[in-house]
């Protein structure tokens, strides 16, 4: 099944994609729901973000080849991790398919996308197990984890780096039922392909980064959590171009780059 959420009539509501058409749901894909009479046409309404979570957690540094990547090409500081450690990005950056990336006119650069799986979370969890991890799962959906490089080795944080407005395309589905090991993502820049890897590259599972998670935090419906992406992600993004993200269980997620005036 393919959840996705979109505006009509002005109100943002969720819905199952069939096909090329959209049934709309009275309720939500984290409670009950029922469908509403009505299709539209996906070509006829607004796609929006799949899901506006309450916490958005990013597992950052989870693929070997990426991290000697960013060491080598941008000397950053990133070693390979020897647990499932989380961090944190900000809701403020999100936005949908076909919405512009906005590059701030003091960016230095380069600003580089990461193509992510994401999971989502459907229901309440605390003190889950590896085994019993995925069982909180609604299902997943893309993200590009777009990155200024000269912020992300200036500041002390990456509040600018990974979270300037835009900076967090998420979409354009939240599809059940997938196994988060066996993904093959792929990244194009105006329809040539420049990063593919396979999601069961990651140095730590889903499920462990679940169960260690919830050992200390409780996750919620709606949570997202990014997964990290693989190997270089080069070239660097600029005015004019269009980023696809893509899964073929998924969809892609698309969006052009813009230069802030």
């Amino acid at each position: 099944m393919k959840w996705c959420r979109v505006s009509v009539e002005d109100r943002a509501v969720f819905g199952i994609l069939e096909g090329d058409e959209v049934v709309p749901v009275e309720g939500s894909p984290f409670g009950t729901s029922r469908p509403t009479p009505g299709r539209y046409s996906l070509s006829g309404v607004k796609i929006l973000v799949p899901v506006l979570p309450a916490n958005f957690y990013a597992v950052g540094v989870n693929y070997r080849a990426h991290v000697e990547w960013a060491r080598m090409h941008h000397g950053l500081a990133v070693e390979i991790p020897g647990q499932p450690d989380i961090g944190y990005r900000s809701v403020n950056a999100l936005i949908p398919t076909g919405a512009p990336i906005i590059i701030p006119g003091d960016s230095p650069g380069p600003v580089e996308y990461e193509g992510e799986l994401v999971a989502v979370v459907g229901r309440t969890a605390r003190h889950l197990s590896e085994g019993e991890a995925l069982s909180c799962l609604l299902g997943y959906t893309l993200g590009n984890d777009v990155s200024e490089r000269a912020w992300q080795r200036s500041d002390r944080t990456l509040w600018r780096a990974k979270n300037t407005d835009t900076f967090k395309p998420m979409g354009p589905v939240i599809a059940t039922d997938l196994d988060p090991m066996t993904q093959h993502i792929v990244v194009r820049i105006n329809g040539k392909i420049v990063n593919e890897y396979e999601t069961g590259s990651m140095l730590f599972t889903l499920q462990q980064y679940i169960s260690r998670m919830t050992r200390y935090l409780t996750l919620y419906p709606g949570d997202v959590i990014w997964l990290g992406t693989d190997g270089a992600t080069e070239p660097a993004l600029t005015p004019g171009d269009v980023v696809e993200i893509e899964d073929e269980a998924i969809g892609v997620l698309r969006n052009p780059v813009v230069r802030e005036r």
